[in-house]
């Protein structure tokens, strides 16, 4: 796996990188308590995340770090096993099994999802990251920070938990909150587009330290903030008490069957989060890069091989993350990496600094992520789009906020499959392809079939990329009575970039 690093891009990718930390910190922390796991577990799974994953992946914007979505695994499996030092060993197993995928090349499976249901992923998770922070933004901590499931194992729910902070509303937090909010409000929205000093310097740096300022002025006053509504990171004074803090696996046992299957089931669903992160972390790339899935798999499982070892959570590709990092500014994987390294620093130099940052207003920065996620435009697209494309988006979005991410789109999955399988009922699936040459021009004529769904994107992706340079393609869609928006994505996608290959493209009947 080559490193491709630049640093061409770092006065973009610095500051998206000190937001993404900030982002990242309280998460990796509450990911942790989530999961019942020691603390420090999460701050190592976030640096292995940032500085091994970020330095492997071919993914240019991608963050990774612990995820919400293996809290519940981690907790069980923990359980199970009777052992954290044998749960690490899990966690180093998964780490190879999921590397044994890469190179099986199972990265291919992303190709399967759905736009419709990428997007409803996105726009779900911008919701539920407003949700989850409000309750941050009222003063009221009572649930995990990580959670982001309905159901919350303090018997909580996303809506009871909101209901419970309005009730107990802090005065010093919301005061913090809504002077966080109107500044990165406009930060973005007056402040940049007119100063380049406020394009380098990002708001969401600018209300963490703002917030600590208000943290040691109500200590003066004798009004301080309650621990929970502070950040609350390990202190390490010495290299004995960063040792203390860390764990290692148990090995003696690393074959047994349960933890043989707990490794098993956390590289699958490990996997998969990765794989649904990669593309909807594509789909907000300004600049559309495609990210090679199979060494994603691989850059995972070396991850997971050393979150284990050192004693931290398993990683996964975090689209929480990946969207911050995208929203304030990054251009390349170096944001992820240098992430990785403030967290490190922040362990082992200044954590009684970043204890007095507010979660309040953390909380506002992520709402202002999660509004970017879920803007109201996005309703109004996809409904233009259609009846098969709004109701698996809108299924996506609704059972992700009532149970989780991974039955979200699981249902999205099914109602798209559902219209698949309705027009499969009309229209066979046919696909020639023949080539003749024009002019001295090698010319490859493809007709597509009737009925073109997105079960069929794969298939025309690797034809179209294994088309030969300096030739011309002709696309003709005069047959195919449906024609999937994400088949239609694909060929706009393809269009624009075959110019770097001389590829001519032309397309017959196809409409827009």
């Amino acid at each position: 796996m080559k490193m491709d690093l630049s640093f061409k891009h770092i006065k973009q990718d610095l500051p998206a990188s000190i937001v993404v930390f900030f982002v990242a910190l309280p998460l990796c922390l509450g990911i942790a308590l989530a999961s019942g796991a020691p603390l420090f577990s999460g701050i190592i799974a976030g640096i292995v995340g940032g500085i091994v994953v970020g330095m492997a992946s071919g993914s240019r914007l991608g963050v990774s770090g612990p995820a919400a979505g293996l809290a519940v695994i981690v907790f069980d499996a923990i359980a199970t096993l009777g052992s954290w030092e044998l749960f690490l060993c899990a966690v180093v197993l998964a780490g190879v099994f999921q590397i044994a995928l890469g190179y099986l090349r199972a990265g291919f499976v992303a190709y399967f999802f759905p736009t419709s249901v990428i997007t409803g992923m996105l726009t779900g998770i911008g919701l539920l990251i407003i949700l989850k922070q409000l309750p941050y933004l009222l003063g009221w901590h009572a649930d995990f920070l990580g959670e982001q499931a309905f159901q919350q194992f303090n018997g909580e729910n996303t809506f009871s938990a909101i209901t419970h902070a309005i009730s107990q509303i802090s005065l010093p937090a919301l005061l913090i909150s809504a002077f966080s909010l109107a500044l990165l409000v406009v930060w973005d929205k007056y402040l940049t587009p007119k100063h380049k000093i406020f394009q380098l310097i990002q708001g969401p740096i600018v209300v963490v330290l703002l917030g600590i300022v208000f943290t040691v002025i109500l200590n003066q006053a004798s009004a301080p903030l309650s621990v929970d509504q502070l950040v609350s990171l390990p202190v390490i004074s010495s290299f004995t008490d960063l040792t203390n803090e860390m764990a290692f696996p148990a090995f003696e046992q690393m074959f047994s069957l349960d933890v043989l299957t707990v490794a098993a089931v956390m590289a699958i669903v490990a996997s998969i989060e990765t794989l649904l992160s990669v593309e909807a972390t594509d789909k907000l790339d300004p600049q559309r890069n495609t990210t090679p899935t199979n060494r994603e798999l691989k850059a995972q499982g070396l991850g997971n091989i050393f979150s284990g070892l050192l004693g931290g959570l398993p990683v996964t590709q975090v689209i929480v993350r990946s969207s911050a990092n995208i929203a304030f500014g990054a251009r390349s994987k170096l944001s992820a990496i240098m992430h990785g390294f403030f967290l490190l620093i922040a362990v082992v130099a200044i954590g009684g600094l970043l204890n007095l940052i507010p979660l309040a207003s953390l909380a506002a920065v992520l709402i202002i992520v999660g509004y970017k996620l879920a803007k109201p435009a996005t309703f109004s697209v996809m409904y233009r789009a259609g009846w098969e494309q709004f109701l698996p988006f809108m299924a996506t979005i609704i059972v992700m906020l009532v149970t989780d991410l991974l039955s979200g789109v699981i249902a999205g999955l099914a109602v798209s499959v559902f219209f698949t399988l309705k027009h499969s009922y009309k229209n066979s699936f046919h696909f020639r392809d023949t080539v003749e040459n024009q002019n001295d021009l090698e010319t490859h004529h493809i007709v597509l079939a009737e009925e073109v769904s997105f079960f069929n994107k794969p298939s025309i992706l690797k034809k179209l990329n294994s088309l030969p340079e300096n030739s011309k393609v002709i696309l003709d869609f005069t047959n195919s009575k449906s024609v999937a928006f994400d088949v239609i994505e694909l060929v706009k996608d393809f269009s624009a970039k075959a110019h770097h290959r001389n590829i001519s493209v032309e397309t017959v009947a196809l409409k827009y």
